[in-house]
C-alpha cells in the first residue's frame, strides 16, 4: 500500500512541478500589462491620454490589427481620407458622439461593423478594466480630435451597487477547450483555422508539422522570439500579453492542441 501511495505522491509532485515551471515562464511578460488605473473624478485629459497610449500599444493588443489596413480600420493614421480616428469617430454612427461610439466599439464591437471588415474584434472588457477602456477612448479621441473623456465617465460606467460586475481582465476563464480559446483570446483575428480567421499570422492548420510543442509555447509567450517565413512584414504585430490572458493550464492545453495539428 505504501508503495502505491508513494507512486501517487511522486506523480502529483511531478505534475505540480511541471505547471509551476510553466507559471514561472509566463510572468516575464508582466511589464506589458499596466496595472488597473483607479483614476479619480479629477483626472486630467493628459493623464488619460498617456495611460491610453500605453494600453493601445501594450495590454490592449490593438496594434495587432489596427494600422494594418487589412483586418481592421487604421486608427492613428488616415483612413480613406477621413483622417485619424479622433477626426472621424463622431460621424461614424448618426446621432452618436465620438466617445460614445468608441466606448461601444470597445465593449460591444458587434454593434457596428465598418463596411469591408469582418466581425472579429472581441469585447475588450474580457482583458481590460473599465478605467483602462476609458483611457484608451481618450487616447483614440486625441488622434485628430478633442478629448472629452472625464473621470465621471469612468464612475458612471461602473456597475451599480448590487449589480453583477462587467467582465474585466485580464481574462482568466476556466475553459481548457483550445477551440474556445481561439475565439475568446482573439487569435481568430490573425490566424486561420478550419477556414475561419484572418491571415495576418500563419495558419493554425497543420502547424504541428511545422513547429514543435516547445517552439509553439515559446512563440506564444515571447512573440518576438522568431518570425515565420513569409510573414516578415507583420513581424512584431503579435501582442506580448498572452502570459496574462492564459493560465498555465490553458497555455499547455493550447500548445498540446496545436502541436497535434499535423
Amino acid at each position: 500500500m505504501w508503495k502505491t501511495n508513494l507512486k501517487v505522491l511522486a506523480i502529483a509532485l511531478l505534475v505540480v512541478g511541471f505547471y509551476t515551471t510553466v507559471a514561472h515562464i509566463i510572468p516575464q511578460l508582466q511589464s506589458e500589462v499596466p496595472e488597473a488605473l483607479a483614476l479619480g473624478s479629477g483626472v486630467t485629459p493628459e493623464a488619460l491620454v498617456a495611460a491610453g497610449e500605453k494600453i493601445y500599444n501594450g495590454a490592449g493588443g490593438c496594434t495587432a490589427c489596427h494600422g494594418l489596413g487589412t483586418r481592421a480600420p487604421n486608427l492613428i493614421t488616415d483612413y480613406k481620407g477621413q483622417g485619424a480616428v479622433g477626426a472621424r469617430c463622431g460621424t461614424r454612427k448618426p446621432g452618436m458622439a465620438c466617445k460614445a461610439y468608441l466606448y461601444e466599439s470597445l465593449t460591444q464591437p458587434q454593434a457596428y461593423i465598418v463596411q469591408g471588415f469582418d466581425p472579429i474584434m472581441p469585447d475588450m472588457r474580457k482583458q481590460l478594466s473599465d478605467d483602462q477602456i476609458w483611457a484608451a477612448v481618450a487616447f483614440l479621441e486625441s488622434q485628430g480630435g478633442e478629448v472629452d473623456v472625464t473621470g465621471e465617465d469612468i464612475a458612471k460606467s461602473a456597475p451599480a451597487k448590487g449589480a453583477a460586475p462587467a467582465p474585466t481582465g485580464p481574462a482568466m476563464t476556466a475553459t481548457l477547450d483550445p477551440v474556445a480559446l481561439y475565439s475568446e483570446k482573439g487569435c481568430i483575428g490573425c490566424h486561420q483555422m478550419d477556414g475561419k480567421g484572418g491571415a495576418v499570422g500563419p495558419s493554425w492548420d497543420h502547424i504541428g508539422s511545422r513547429r514543435s510543442a516547445a517552439s509553439i509555447r515559446r512563440k506564444i509567450i515571447d512573440p518576438k522570439s522568431d518570425t515565420t517565413k513569409g510573414f516578415e512584414k507583420f513581424a512584431g504585430m503579435m501582442p506580448a500579453t498572452f502570459g496574462q490572458m492564459l493560465t498555465a493550464a490553458q497555455l499547455e492545453a493550447l500548445v498540446t492542441f496545436l502541436a497535434n495539428k499535423k
